[in-house]
């Protein structure tokens, strides 16, 4: 068949119309698939898209550039300010990177060595008898007491009393023991970072403030973040941290003169840049790139996930390299995908907002095909009692009864309520949910801790007890000895104790046929029988000890981050 040249032109004006036609759909494919992952955004953020709640400011990136972000809800709920990605939020324990990366390049400049004694530079730190180094600090690995711990204890409120470098510093340097020998444990510590903030002061000779801007947020450009060491400072355009009070929000500031762990100032769009610099070194080079994302290593060889002020691990199957944020009102989360060269901050003034979770919500959205498995902590939460768990009377007796976890003081009670089980943990109760053999879960609003109790054999009680909350290490319990006092018995704990170490005094006292424990500045707080000479209360343990005449001479307080702080008895009796 033979075709005119006329014919000829017309198929080919026709194929070129087609192709013209099926083009359309596929160029305008990519803005409406953007489109929809916007939206699915947008809905993880729906409770805080109004203008009488605060929220949160939200940025994404891919392979270096920004393709979504958005604000949500106000930043300024009293003067109508709503957030947006150029918001300055308080991003509380975010900061740490920037102080460890600081450290790094003060290395490099040849002025310190990351495995130098503390000492060498904080000599009015305690001797204790083993060397603690910066990578220590860094690694969180010193044993150092974790500060905002010491400051409560001592009768700092927190958020309310300005707390700044000198006030942290005295607390830290009285301190004449360690939670642990250094390196032997990981045990998160801020103490450790406002060190390290001391440090870069006193190698440098410039405020941390200057040196960071100068070697850090300058040359990348992060013009809307600085570390904030005034808390009088007006900064325009900050988000101000809320609290949800019932039905209203209440302000929750922080009231901080004090840098290194905490107290950088920035905006999402800045943060991207800093996560940027980990592809595309501009600050450091890739020398810092490597060395920040070097995990610790404890005296036993184990690796931890902690690096320099990074944790890295793995989300659903892909490696991520990620810090949370929690100060006040005020929650952060920085999340990054390296291989997938993916980024996700989350940066929020509320305290219920949930960051963490939204970030890693987000990361399912855009990396949907990569990623595997379900997300952790949804299938945490969808925890419920399965069908035809039930035990019997046998049974329940044998997890009945106390467990102490002696190197941190926590401690549960499980006892029999009816036809079900009910555990108290420091003075809060919950249902005990048999999950089936010695598994069971203690429900709550977030269904987040698997217990599993263990025996030498099973004819006799369960006497240990394992304790699983994700992101932690597995904490073991150990079976004790219930004590039940009598007044006569409670009587024997009463007078007035003093720490030199928190510099303060904390009273005794017998009320009601109870114990109480009075502290300036504190609501009197009922103590609760563990064991012998062991008591709770919700300011942590308390390990009453006896002179050889049997006498109370002291006690030893555990409370969060900080282990066996001593309490010397001053006088007996009610003063």
């Amino acid at each position: 068949m033979k075709f005119s040249i006329a014919s000829r032109l017309g198929h080919l004006a026709l194929a070129i119309h087609m192709l013209a036609i099926l083009a359309v759909p596929a160029a305008a494919s990519a803005p409406v698939a953007a489109e929809r992952l916007e939206a699915k955004v947008d809905a993880l953020f729906a409770k805080w898209d109004t203008t009488v709640s605060p929220g949160c400011a939200v940025a994404i990136a891919k392979d270096g550039k920004i393709i979504y972000q958005r604000g949500y809800g106000m930043a300024d709920l009293e003067h109508g300010v709503p957030n947006s990605p150029t918001t300055i939020f308080h991003i509380a324990s975010v900061s740490k990177q920037f102080a460890a990366a600081s450290v790094v390049l003060l290395a490099q400049d040849g002025k310190l060595s990351l495995d130098d004694e503390v000492r060498k530079y904080v000599p009015e730190l305690a001797d204790f008898g083993a060397p603690v180094t910066i990578r220590q600090l860094i690694h969180h690995t010193s044993g150092l007491r974790d500060q905002w711990d010491l400051l409560d204890l001592a009768g700092w409120r927190y958020s309310h009393d300005l707390i700044t470098d000198d006030d942290v510093m005295h607390l830290v340097t009285r301190q004449r023991q360690l939670n642990f020998a250094p390196n032997s444990k990981y045990s998160y510590s801020n103490t450790g970072y406002t060190l390290l903030a001391q440090i870069v002061q006193r190698v440098s000779g410039q405020s941390f403030r200057e040196f960071t801007t100068a070697r850090i947020f300058e040359p990348l450009g992060m013009r809307n973040s600085h570390f904030r060491d005034d808390f009088t400072e007006i900064v325009p355009n900050i988000a101000y941290g809320y609290r949800r009070d019932g039905d209203v929000f209440k302000t929750s500031v922080t009231n901080f003169n004090t840098v290194g762990a905490t107290s950088l100032l920035t905006t999402v769009q800045d943060l991207l840049r800093w996560d940027e610099n980990f592809y595309q070194p501009v600050v450091g080079g890739e020398a810092l790139i490597r060395q920040m994302q070097q995990q610790g290593v404890l005296n036993d060889g184990k690796q931890i996930e902690y690096a320099f002020g990074l944790e890295v691990s793995k989300y659903r199957g892909l490696r991520t390299v990620r810090h949370s944020g929690s100060d006040a009102g005020y929650r952060a989360q920085f999340l990054r995908f390296p291989e997938q060269h993916f980024s996700v901050v989350c940066l929020c003034n509320a305290a219920d907002a949930g960051p963490s979770d939204r970030a890693e919500s987000i990361a399912d959205i855009y990396l949907e095909k990569e990623l595997v498995g379900a997300k952790p902590r949804a299938a945490a939460t969808a925890l419920t009692m399965p069908a035809g768990v039930r035990l019997t009377k046998a049974q329940s007796q044998r997890v009945v009864g106390s467990y102490l976890n002696r190197d941190y003081g926590g401690w549960y009670r499980v006892s029999q309520q009816g036809d079900k089980l009910q555990i108290t943990n420091q003075n809060r109760s919950s249902e005990l949910v048999p999950l089936g053999g010695n598994r069971f879960l203690m429900a709550g609003k977030t269904a987040s801790l698997e217990l599993t109790f263990s025996a030498p054999s099973d004819r006799q009680a369960f006497d240990r007890l394992t304790v699983m909350a994700r992101f932690e290490e597995p904490t073991p319990h150990q079976r004790v000895d219930e004590f039940a006092p009598t007044p006569a018995q409670l009587s024997d704990y009463v007078g007035s104790y003093r720490s030199d170490e928190l510099d303060v005094a904390y009273r005794v006292v017998l009320e009601g046929g109870a114990l109480q424990l009075q502290a300036s500045k504190k609501p009197a707080d009922g103590l609760q029988a563990v064991t012998r000479d062991l008591f709770s209360g919700e300011i942590g343990s308390m390990q009453f000890n006896r002179d050889a005449a049997g006498r109370v001479a002291g006690f030893d307080l555990t409370s969060g981050r900080i282990k066996d702080v001593r309490f010397v008895r001053q006088s007996a009796g009610s003063p």
